[in-house]
């Protein structure tokens, strides 16, 4: 359950950064709300996981899918620059994850 948490919460911080870029230096309310809300969701939900997990591996896997998961809606959705090098440093970050995790770094 608590893996499930981590994943939910890094889905809610892809969230806050896009409604960060949305909110053009909190100028605009309801994407600046919307930040404020998945920031707190995130938090809450990641500190809840972190009971009974690994902080070091719990965060990484957190951070992980916040940063493939904005990169790649920044690129796909929001006209970002794409790269055969940023593919494959989003790639190498999946691959840390997985190492880390397959390293024994959760319960």
């Amino acid at each position: 359950m608590a893996w499930i948490l981590v994943i939910l919460a890094g889905l809610f911080e892809v969230a806050m950064a896009l409604c960060l870029k949305a909110s053009k230096n909190f100028s605009e309310w309801p994407p600046s709300v919307g930040f404020l809300v998945f920031a707190v969701t995130s938090f809450g939900l990641l500190s809840h996981a972190l009971k009974s997990l690994d902080v070091g591996t719990a965060y990484a896997v957190w951070v992980g899918i916040g940063a493939v998961g904005t990169a790649a809606l920044g690129m796909l959705v929001m006209g970002d620059h794409v790269s055969a090098v940023k593919i494959g440093a989003l790639a190498c970050i999946i691959i840390g994850v997985i190492g880390l995790n397959l390293a024994g770094g959760g319960h």
